[in-house]
């Protein structure tokens, strides 16, 4: 049985991810399924609303990072997804989006994990926007590591 780890942390995050643990769902004698939720955006608003109306599954485990500067905030989301890693030992770890959560999670994974998939696509080539920035950093991560 594989064990598939999932991350999620923001808003993009959460809609990106229910269909392919939907998907995944169909094969419960192959794939084990495990949800990390960072606590990137935490307020029901931002969160809880996206777990109730898509039907999401309640997170397996909560990093509950919440706000911080863009440093802090990453910072803490690799100190705390670490030990989870370890943990956990998946062998595939799926970090979609372009998040503070997904660069956080994608230099810890490109480090630990046995395989990972990154998904982040440039909406721009400018590096004008904090999304800009960390596809750029993401490209370097996936094709690098």
């Amino acid at each position: 049985m594989k064990r598939i780890l999932h991350v999620v942390g923001a808003r993009p995050n959460f809609m990106k991810i229910v269909p392919i643990m939907r998907e995944m769902a169909k094969y419960p004698d192959e794939i084990e399924q495990i949800l990390v939720h960072t606590g990137q955006h935490y307020d029901a608003n931002m969160s809880q609303v996206f777990f109730d109306e898509l039907d999401m599954p309640r997170p397996d485990v909560n990093l509950d990072v919440g706000s911080g500067s863009h440093a802090w905030q990453t910072a803490q989301i690799m100190q705390r997804f670490e030990p989870v890693l370890l943990d956990y030992k998946p062998d595939w770890v799926f970090v979609p989006g372009d998040v503070n959560s997904t660069i956080a999670c994608a230099l810890v994974a490109a480090k630990l994990a046995g395989e990972y998939f990154c998904q982040a696509y440039s909406r721009s080539m400018g590096l004008e926007a904090v999304g800009q920035n960390h596809q750029h950093c993401l490209r370097h991560i996936v094709f690098t590591s």
